[in-house]
């Protein structure tokens, strides 16, 4: 079982979204404990979580959902769905664009739930020294001018090392994310004003390597909530991402990019 937001941030679902879901009942926590009030949920509930955002982004009133969802709506329906959608909106701008993205990444899901969490790994990582500089981003697609900021202030000390992230939200958010940039180094160096430099504490972490594009990485997220939920583990610390190849130009829906899931758990 995980709480809420451990829930919230690796099916990359707001906290309040789960809980409007939750009040309207189309999705209610798998136990809910009578003493503290805490909701917790489960990997299993993964596979009616998508069908909802699914049939969301493809603009179904909430109570349609409930119906359709209670049905047992399949993967070929949603696709169908999809085809008329993506002629309806050709021509649109780039946001709808985005919101087609996603549908296409949840239909993935729909269709794949649970493969890849057979390609997590337990690993046991050592404490590593990271220069870094943290801001909050307008979404994740702009995380691109926040390592450039970090280049740019690294560029006059000379410094290179395995560029990462990492999320410092309790919850996903869609806006305004919280997020660290940096690089891995192999000891404490002197950084200007610009930057920070910090030792990231040991510990115990569900890893996944992802190869695709970065718009494609809340399959690896999904995968992590499986292996979690199935091996007894929770979240113990902000998620990493460990940028191993990064396609040049950068590009968000690269197929060759390469980037390693770090979350940090513990035993439940």
């Amino acid at each position: 079982m995980l709480k809420i937001g451990e829930f919230s941030i690796l099916a990359q679902v707001p906290v309040k979204t789960l809980r409007y879901y939750d009040d309207l009942g189309l999705l209610n926590p798998a136990y809910v404990d009578a003493d503290t009030g805490y909701r917790y949920y489960s990997a299993t509930q993964l596979p009616r979580l998508h069908r909802i955002l699914a049939l969301k982004d493809l603009g179904f009133p909430l109570d349609r959902i409930a119906k359709a969802v209670s049905a047992g709506v399949t993967p070929d329906a949603l696709r169908g769905m999809l085809m008329l959608r993506e002629v309806e909106q050709e021509g649109r701008v780039h946001e709808e664009t985005e919101r087609l993205a996603r549908l296409r990444a949840r239909l993935r899901l729909v269709e794949q739930e649970g493969i890849m969490a057979s390609e997590v790994l337990l690993k046991d990582l050592g404490p590593q020294w990271f220069v870094s500089t943290r801001d909050v981003i307008p979404g994740f697609r702009t995380i691109g001018g926040l390592f450039g900021r970090l280049y740019g202030a690294l560029g006059p000390l000379g410094l290179q090392g395995v560029a990462a992230a990492v999320f410092h939200d309790q919850e996903f958010k869609e806006n305004e994310v919280d997020v660290e940039v940096g690089i891995y180094v192999k000891h404490a160096v002197a950084v200007s004003n610009d930057l920070g430099v910090r030792e990231l504490p040991a510990t115990s972490a569900a890893s996944l390597v992802h190869h695709g594009a970065f718009n494609q990485m809340s399959e690896a997220y999904l995968a992590v909530l499986h292996w979690l939920d199935a091996n007894g583990y929770r979240q113990s610390g902000p998620a990493r991402a460990l940028f191993l190849h990064v396609s040049q130009p950068a590009s968000r829906d690269d197929a060759s990019n390469v980037t390693e899931i770090q979350v940090p758990v513990e035993k439940t």
